[in-house]
């Protein structure tokens, strides 16, 4: 017997003898398992990380000093932008894929399942060490979670150190989920299942892949120049000794950008496997969203200096970043045009991962746009560092990344579980979420227009009424997640049996699992065949 034959046989062994309790979630190597172990962490993370924004917007809504130190209200910024990036976003997507990408390309599992149970188990230990900072004797890091030198060297706290061991660990268990999902597609796609027969979702996450193996690699160098400086007396970015501390948001940004769309590609690929489904409809363009999503990739590498139009770049850098800027915005564009093209004359109705997925494409479609006002070097002196900012990549991260989470959640759930959740509760769920975060959101575009800048706890009387309203809405979009809790508790331990077809006619859901079938078609009802 092979090496290769004897470990798919333990491998068999273990999914049929996997230990009960708790054993069974630490040792798990079934990919299911580890999608789910991922899916609660990361919604555990969007708790803590929304708990540090509530205390935040309590701050923020009456001018002056009412509940936090100034300090302190630094370090929860810090904290917050970590735990929501690394934390509740990215770890979300990878239990997407981990659940779903075997299934979707016919494969009986991951192609390194034990490295699979290792990617996630490292994670709670990097964000106990994070949030456990808040308890030294200096605090959490207070450097905000872009970490610009020198407040995250010259000037930093104590525990800068944990903060860089922890970013190690994120950097580490991402690359090994990313080469875990490239391994998985390239090899152990089912016979016939060529590239461009994916699913979307498959190609959107095989993209992302890619770009956090780029990218990765250089968040943990700056971070540990970072650490150098701050404790084993280098000159990196200390101008007294030679360095230069826009070096930093050089390489942070070229991390920083292609960041973003790591959290925003399987968000495109969740939208458009959802959108076909309740539209009756292939998906418009599929080659086209393929390319498209490249497109995004590839672009992505050479925007990162828009962050940087204010530190004094010379004009030919200016102009070049700004039009590469808004050159990405055409791939974005075409990936709208499918999805409304796909809508366009369907049979839809309006479940529950529709309503998230239609709120997706016209808030994701606001963030861009304030994103295509940012491009522009001369408007961008006005908005740099302030709330209009906040509220760009809020619109792109909050109503993009996070409602397609809920979407992929609400369409798959029946899936996972064998039981169909209180459609009720959802709809509550999805219209307190959208009313509550567009309150909470859409008011810093003026804000920041005024010219209140970000990150203070304090602010002049005239930012008042506004950030009374932001405040109230944050309170809402908060407690309205612990409807969604109440909704997935409910459906795993009591919800009615979900049917063979739950959504009536709308079959994207429904996988055969070794079939070379084209997935990114989606059988019709009867009923508008014809069409």
């Amino acid at each position: 017997m092979t090496t290769d034959t004897l470990e798919n046989t333990e491998h068999h062994e273990e999914h049929h003898a996997q230990p009960s309790g708790i054993k069974r979630w630490l040792y798990t190597t079934n990919h299911k398992d580890i999608g789910t172990l991922y899916l609660w962490f990361s919604f555990i993370m969007l708790l803590v990380g929304g708990g540090l924004a509530m205390i935040i917007r309590a701050e923020l809504f009456q001018p002056g000093l009412q509940i936090v130190e100034p300090d302190f209200f630094n370090q929860l910024t810090t904290t917050h932008g970590l735990i929501m990036v690394f934390g509740a976003i990215m770890p979300a997507f990878t239990g997407f894929a981990n659940w779903m990408i075997p299934m979707m390309i016919g494969a009986p599992d991951m192609a390194l399942p034990r490295m699979n149970n290792w990617s996630f188990w490292i994670l709670p230990f990097a964000f106990s060490i994070l949030i456990g900072s808040f308890f030294m004797e200096s605090g959490a890091p207070n450097f905000g979670w872009t970490f610009y030198a020198p407040l995250s060297t010259t000037y930093s706290n104590g525990s800068t150190a944990f903060f860089v061991f922890a970013v190690h660990i994120m950097g580490i268990s991402s690359i090994m989920g990313a080469i875990n999902v490239i391994v998985t597609i390239m090899n152990m796609r089912a016979p016939g299942m060529t590239y461009m027969k994916m699913p979307l979702f498959v190609w959107t996450f095989f993209i992302t892949a890619y770009l956090l193996i780029a990218v990765m690699p250089v968040l943990a160098g700056v971070v540990t120049m970072v650490l150098t400086d701050t404790y084993f007396g280098t000159s990196f970015f200390n101008a007294a000794g030679g360095g230069d501390p826009v070096m930093f948001q050089h390489i942070f940004w070229f991390f920083g950008h292609p960041e973003v769309y790591i959290m925003i590609l399987p968000a495109f690929g969740i939208v458009s496997t959802i959108i076909p489904a309740f539209a009756r409809k292939k998906l418009f363009g599929y080659s086209s969203m393929v390319y498209a999503t490249a497109s995004i990739a590839l672009l992505s590498f050479i925007v990162w200096a828009h962050h940087m139009f204010t530190t004094g770049m010379p004009l030919f850098g200016e102009l070049f970043f700004m039009y590469c800027t808004m050159l990405i915005a055409v791939p974005t564009g075409v990936k709208v045009f499918n999805w409304v093209a796909t809508m366009w004359r369907g049979s839809m109705s309006f479940e529950i991962p529709m309503l998230f997925s239609i709120a997706f494409v016209i808030l994701f479609t606001i963030g861009g746009f304030s994103g295509l006002m940012l491009a522009l070097t001369p408007v961008d002196f006005q908005y740099h560092d302030t709330y209009f900012v906040v509220a760009h990549f809020h619109y792109v991260l909050v109503t993009g990344s996070l409602f397609s989470i809920f979407a992929g959640t609400y369409y798959w759930l029946p899936k996972w579980t064998g039981h169909m959740y209180n459609q009720t509760l959802a709809q509550w769920h999805f219209w307190c979420s959208i009313i509550s975060v567009n309150l909470l959101f859409f008011p810093m575009h003026f804000l920041g227009l005024a010219g209140m800048p970000r990150r203070i706890p304090d602010y002049a009387l005239q930012f008042a009424d506004f950030n009374k309203w932001v405040s109230i809405g944050g309170f809402a979009f908060g407690l309205s997640q612990l409807l969604f809790l109440a909704v997935v508790i409910k459906c795993i331990r009591s919800g009615e049996k979900a049917a063979d077809k739950p959504w009536d006619g709308a079959e994207g859901l429904e996988w055969t699992v070794a079939s070379p079938a084209p997935y990114h078609t989606f059988s019709t009802p009867p009923a508008i065949k014809d069409e």
